[in-house]
């Protein structure tokens, strides 16, 4: 179905020029009007219509004007026989093309092989390619079936030439290397099976194989693994924080580094190609992978080794992170309880001075037990308990914890954390050398026994966190009267540094993704577009012209609320403890009676709709799976019967039943043919596709006489998932009270996703926040975001500024903001906002900084990292100047957007409203994902996002068949002035009152559901 065109767009690309015009002196009626339309058709677009479906109404009515021809006459129009092949011909003499011969062909493909094909593997995309090619070379593009016969044949070809070439690359010894890891010296076969699988039969016992894949594997030494039992090891998924899980992390890397693959192997690989390999890969059984060419099963196995050396190094520094973490907390946690069950609180302390000053100055000359003791309610326990609250609070129990920490790091954790020492490399700027000279000190002497100090001779570095409560630790004075330091404190308290150092990359670790070099983050070709970069961020080069937009900015938003502020009834800014800002909560809003007529109209039209079947209507009419099924490749099974299995698996992830649930439903497919669609064509890329897919067509289909105008805005926020804890994602947090994950979401007005994630509960939302609205995919221009307060930081609104849309939280603790000013020497300008001010920016700071800051905006526009790994440079821990400038960019941007808030009271609304729209799409994921609890009950990471982007296809299609059924409805004459504003204000596709989740599943794929639209 053809989009429809606004106005502009009609008289752009549609209004017929003198010489246009020119060509239709001979042709009359529906032979004039056709070839009118024709002609614009190709001139748009570079090709012919493959008929009338795709010319829209609206366009032929427009064409149709100009050349004095009825719209309706098209219908005469032949668009099979020798009048459009004439017409046809005409236009290609007009505009200078030709058909396109058997040469233009092999040379098309030749084109997509060298430019295209090796760096975009996606067939719609190359198929674009390929169009605009043809427009470029003045060919006209061939017949759909041939334009895909040659994207495919481009495709082949150019994967095959780039197998060759990675494989080329390899020495005689390295590709036997590779190839050992699938010689058939166990029976492997099973490793492509599906979830459930244990070790038994045919399984090598060292992998424990769950959920459709290699699961986690137990510790071992790697040096006895060969075959298809070291490609599990090298599979397999890290565990919980455990020594255990660390030193078979370091098992698994020294395994990927011993089978030496050569440096820059992959360096002029697309990354997502290599991606797609490593999957491929991943999924693939050792059977399988024997039976490729030897040049594909070569370079699939070194893309995976490649791709899981970067993994691997990752998940080590992720260990060491939460291992340093975990061992100072539950030092703590051994020290509070220890001291709270020896100590009772002491109440009352003023009366017991005065007390016992009383009793002194009455008996100054007697003795203490005879005066003092009997002063005090409870005599000399009371006094004892008094000196040992004092002595357990303050630097007394700090040293306690450490020593504690000290203690449990000797006897258990040292062990792991060292031999990390020998398979990482870490570094760091020159200014943090000293935390790397600690680290190889103490790698030269790991070996060294029960030594308490290191050597005399031996140059100990001094970092910055040596000193504080590790002091008293770290240094002591031996029995010669020298200054020594003590190994097992020093080490320690060095991890400590090193993990402060990591977590903002001031050090970093070779051969890491996520904890790599954080310049490596940065756009390498910045400096060559610096313009074209500038641009695409609509900022300005100058960075006097950027501070002057900002502080004029600024200034005028304070001034609109100092001038305003006597009239808001809602609002008080005053001296107060609390904080000055005093902004009286919204009203609640009655729910709005005709939209619950609305929701039971629709349950007695269509009743109770099986989810199953909402999923169906919407893959039927959307054509949404034709992003997995194109790409397909040759294979034995159907286009139909494959849509029917997607859809099955589909829902089986997203309702977190599982596939063995729902095989046993109502039609022909087996769990096994399930589970092979799962792991040859859905992957968590595939499922956000299809997700995208979903909500291109909402868009498109929506009206705007019920829907309005198109938002530009998201909402976005979490809700926690319990989740098994054998893995790293899965933690605890007091906030959740107990063990799971996040899945992040953005939501636009009309509650439909256009993005999702999957985070830990310590992750920075920020960051998922920023990902998300720079990175959705969607058609959507997202223009502004609201958040919670979670969702906002003084960092977010700097870079938020920067990529150009807005932050609109919804702040917990609005009473205690501080607005910053515009201008030193400006203290009387904003009198009533006084109590609220507080310093000027540093606008020469933000100025100075202002191309670095561009720089890493960039980054995230671009993705050449990922938003958390690059937002990890802006964390607390952090010292760089450009931290500090983002900073006060964000403090800035913060005041901007205070200002403006706590004057428009329908500003407020509007970040209401729309924080209730996510908070209603996170309500309703426990009614689609009801399996299982609703719980992830899967340690692997792929198939934890899997469930999440099933979850989001399933409420996609919700939203998308509500949005046609809501609109049926309301083109009924008798609901023409069913709604009032207020209820046409909240009227929203998310509702399930008529949807039937549960029970068995049964599929039909030519059963459709009764919509007009």
């Amino acid at each position: 179905m053809a989009r429809v065109l606004e106005l502009d767009e009609l008289v752009e690309h549609f209004t017929l020029l003198p010489d246009e015009s020119a060509l239709l002196r001979n042709k009359f009626g529906a032979t004039r009007l056709g070839f009118a339309l024709l002609l614009k058709f190709f001139v748009r677009a570079g090709r012919f219509p493959t008929g009338r479906s795709e010319l829209g109404d609206e366009v032929v009515e427009f064409v149709a004007r100009q050349v004095g021809v009825p719209a309706s006459e098209l219908g005469f129009y032949d668009w099979s026989g020798r009048t459009i092949k004439a017409h046809r011909a005409e236009v290609r003499r007009v505009l200078g093309f030709r058909e396109c011969s058997v040469a233009d062909a092999e040379k098309l493909t030749d084109w997509l092989i060298e430019q295209v094909a090796q760096v975009e593997r996606r067939p719609e995309l190359v198929r674009e390619a390929l169009l605009g090619r043809c427009r470029d070379e003045r060919v006209e593009p061939p017949a759909p079936a041939r334009v895909g016969r040659i994207v495919a044949a481009a495709l082949h070809r150019a994967e095959e030439a780039l197998f060759d070439r990675v494989a080329g690359r390899l020495s005689v010894v390295e590709t036997a290397r590779v190839l050992d890891l699938v010689t058939a010296a166990v029976d492997d076969t099973v490793v492509d099976s599906g979830p459930g699988v244990r070790a038994g039969a045919g399984v090598p016992a060292v992998v424990e194989l769950d959920d459709d894949g290699p699961g986690r594997a137990t510790t071992g030494d790697s040096a006895v693994r060969a075959g298809a039992e070291l490609l599990g090891l090298i599979r397999s998924e890290p565990g919980a924080v455990s020594l255990e899980s660390m030193l078979t992390e370091i098992d698994k890397l020294i395994a990927i580094r011993r089978v030496g693959l050569p440096d820059g192997l992959f360096d002029d690989v697309a990354p997502k190609v290599l991606a797609g390999w490593r999957t491929q890969a991943m999924v693939e059984s050792p059977s399988h992978l024997r039976a490729h060419r030897r040049e594909q099963a070569v370079t699939l196995l070194a893309a995976l080794l490649h791709s899981r050396h970067g993994e691997v190094t990752d998940a080590l520094v992720d260990l060491l992170i939460a291992t340093v973490h975990r061992v100072g907390a539950r030092a703590e946690r051994r020290v509070t309880e220890e001291l709270v069950n020896a100590f009772k609180r002491v109440t009352g302390k003023e009366n017991i001075l005065f007390s016992i000053a009383d009793a002194a100055l009455a008996h100054p000359d007697d003795a203490v037990r005879e005066v003092v003791f009997p002063a005090v309610s409870g005599g000399e326990q009371t006094l004892r308990e008094l000196v040992h609250e004092y002595k357990t609070k303050g630097p007394v129990y700090q040293r306690t914890v450490r020593t504690t920490l000290r203690a449990s790091y000797t006897n258990h954790y040292r062990r792991g954390l060292v031999r990390l020492l020998e398979v990482l490399e870490f570094r760091s700027s020159n200014i943090h050398r000293p935390v790397l000279d600690a680290l190889e000190l103490i790698g030269r002497h790991a070996a060294s026994g029960n030594r308490s100090y290191y050597p005399v001779e031996e140059g100990v570095p001094l970092h910055a966190g040596l000193g504080g409560d590790w002091e008293p630790l770290v240094w002591r004075t031996d029995t010669r009267g020298r200054r020594r330091a003590v190994r097992m404190a020093y080490e320690i308290a060095t991890f400590q540094a090193l993990r402060e150092r990591l977590r903002c990359k001031d050090v970093w670790v070779a051969g890491a993704q996520r904890w790599r070099d954080p310049d490596a983050d940065l756009p390498a070709d910045f400096e060559v577009h610096r313009v074209e970069h500038y641009r695409e961020l609509r900022k300005p080069l100058d960075p006097a012209a950027f501070v002057d937009e900002v502080r004029h900015e600024l200034g005028d938003e304070l001034d609109a609320l100092e001038g305003a502020l006597p009239g808001l009834g809602w609002l008080e800014v005053t001296d107060r403890p609390s904080g000055a800002i005093r902004l009286t909560p919204l009203d609640a809003v009655p729910e709005p009676t005709g939209l619950r007529r609305l929701k039971a109209e629709v349950a007695r039209r269509w009743g109770a709709v099986p989810l199953v079947d909402m999923l169906k209507e919407t893959v039927l009419r959307t054509g949404c799976l034709a992003t997995v099924t194109s790409r397909a490749g040759r294979t034995g099974i159907s286009p139909e019967v494959l849509a029917e299995r997607l859809v099955l698996a589909i829902y089986g992830y997203g309702t977190n039943t599982g596939l063995r649930a729902v095989a046993a439903g109502g039609h022909p497919h087996s769990e096994e043919d399930l589970r092979y669609v799962r792991r040859r064509y859905l992957n968590p890329d595939a499922a956000r596709e299809i997700a995208v897919a979903i909500a291109d067509a909402t868009f498109r289909a929506r009206r705007d006489a019920v829907w309005g105008a198109g938002s530009t805005t998201v909402a976005s926020d979490s809700t926690h998932v319990a989740a098994l804890d054998q893995n790293l994602l899965t933690q605890w947090h007091s906030r959740y009270g107990g063990r799971g994950v996040l899945i992040y979401w953005h939501v636009e007005r009309d509650s439909m996703a256009v993005h999702s994630q999957l985070i830990s509960c310590t992750a920075s939302e920020v960051a998922a926040m920023v990902e998300g609205a720079v990175r959705h995919g969607t058609s959507m221009q997202v223009d502004g975001n609201y958040v919670d307060s979670h969702g906002q930081s003084e960092i977010g609104f700097g870079i938020t500024r920067l990529l150009g849309f807005e932050l609109l939280p919804r702040i917990k603790q609005i009473n205690r903001v501080k607005l910053y000013r515009p201008a030193a020497g400006q203290t009387d300008r904003h009198p009533r906002l006084a109590s609220a001010m507080t310093r000027p920016i540093r606008w020469d700071l933000i100025a100075q900084q202002y191309d670095q800051m561009i720089k890493y905006a960039t980054a995230i526009r671009t993705g050449t990292a990922s938003t958390e790994a690059i937002l990890r440079r802006f964390t607390r821990a952090a010292s760089h100047p450009t931290y500090q400038a983002m900073l006060e960019l964000g403090r800035a941007q913060k005041t901007i957007f205070v200002a403006r808030y706590l004057r428009t009271r329908e500003l407020q609304r509007e970040i209401n409203a729309g924080l209730n729209v996510v908070e209603s799409w996170n309500r309703a994921n426990s009614v689609i994902a009801y399996g299982k609890g609703g719980g992830l009950a899967t340690n692997r990471r792929d198939e934890q996002e899997m469930i999440v982007a099933c979850l989001r296809i399933l409420q996609a299609a919700l939203v998308y068949v509500n949005t046609l059924m809501l609109q049926d409805v309301l083109d009924d004459p008798d609901w023409a002035d069913g709604l009032s504003p207020a209820d046409r204000r909240g009227l929203s596709p998310l509702f399930w009152t008529h949807v039937l989740p549960y029970g068995q599943v049964h599929l039909d794929m030519t059963a459709r559901l009764r919509l007009r639209t």
